[in-house]
């Protein structure tokens, strides 16, 4: 079995859950195997071989258990994107789009200096609207934004569109 497959295999679906309706895509098996956790790790930082990586910026909260692990592996920084009220300096806030009404992401100002290659991580790419936040957030504090990557895209939610002029790569498309 190739990694893609043997990583599909963990993917756990869940009926109805955060609400009626939704298939939500677990994770957390992968993260209880550390043979899953190496393959697709392995296969993120492939993609990005003879790359400098400065800073990984992950999202709150699923985009922090990957996103810590390729900063250490890449000797970079990690950078926390999280809701509003829960980084303790001066941030920067970026409002976004839901299915109804809006949300917001914050990044602590000094996070990203001008110039800095920038990974941006996250678990799953659905409506993009998170991975467009973090995007602006980085752009607004000078980063280069390298690559976008994803553990899972949901690609019939057409997300990948809003980040059409970045490069981004996920393991499992569903």
């Amino acid at each position: 079995m190739n990694e893609i497959d043997y990583l599909k295999n963990k993917i756990r679906d869940i009926q109805d859950f955060p609400k009626e309706g939704v298939v939500f895509k677990d994770i957390t098996p992968i993260l209880s195997d550390p043979n899953a956790m190496n393959k697709a790790l392995d296969l993120f930082l492939k993609q990005l071989k003879d790359v400098k990586i400065d800073k990984v910026v992950g999202m709150e909260s699923r985009g922090f258990f990957f996103g810590t692990l390729l900063a250490q592996r890449l000797n970079a920084g990690f950078v926390p994107v999280r809701k509003p009220g829960k980084l303790p300096f001066t941030t920067l806030a970026q409002t976004y789009d839901l299915e109804y009404g809006q949300d917001k992401l914050e990044i602590h100002s000094d996070s990203v200096k001008k110039g800095e290659n920038v990974l941006i991580h996250d678990d799953v790419l659905a409506t993009g609207g998170t991975a467009e936040a973090a995007v602006k957030l980085v752009e607004a504090l000078g980063g280069n934004i390298i690559q976008l990557n994803f553990l899972i895209e949901l690609t019939f939610l057409n997300g990948i569109k809003k980040l059409e002029n970045h490069n981004v790569f996920s393991i499992l498309k569903y």
